[in-house]
């Protein structure tokens, strides 16, 4: 008998706990309602065909948060979708996302990897290092990504004001 003893938590629970953070973060990268559901979808989906333990809750948002990312790079990335939809993310919606402030509509203006590294930082509150290992990306190019977002932002922030 194999032992495969670690957290468990329900898809129910795990749907009511964290379906929000996984939809914010699939519209962060995809910029469109429709497929940040399919890919919230999809996410829950294979949380409940996944059989190795998780050590705690956070290990299950961290894993949900990287497959919804994988998924919405694999979206983002296909030939149907370059040719089919129109990646405009300052199209924002009305329901799922909270702060509909000046500063996250400024984000979502934000090229793709720019976006996702201040989405996970400051929205989801991962820290550089846990960035770092969603992304499979070093830790330096994570602080140059947000380095270049907040100049990004701040530029765009000011325009807005100027007018």
């Amino acid at each position: 008998m194999g032992e495969n003893i670690g957290f468990v938590m329900s898809v129910e629970s795990a749907i009511d706990r964290f379906s929000t953070d996984v939809f914010r973060m699939a519209y962060a990268r995809t910029g469109n309602k429709s497929d940040a559901e399919d890919i919230t979808q999809d996410t829950f989906i294979k949380y409940m065909k996944e059989t190795k333990p998780f050590v705690d809750e956070n290990h299950v948002k961290a894993w949900l948060l990287r497959v919804a990312i994988n998924s919405s790079k694999n979206l983002v990335n296909s030939a149907w979708h370059r040719k089919n939809t129109s990646m405009d993310a300052a199209d924002l919606m009305s329901t799922q996302i909270e702060d509909q402030s000046e500063v996250y509509n400024a984000v979502l203006k934000l090229p793709e990897k720019y976006r996702i590294v201040v989405h996970l930082y400051y929205f989801e509150g991962y820290s550089v290092e846990e960035i770092a290992m969603m992304l499979s990306a070093k830790e330096s190019t994570v602080k140059s990504w947000m380095r270049r977002a907040r100049m990004k932002l701040k530029d765009m922030l000011k325009e807005e004001i100027d007018v």
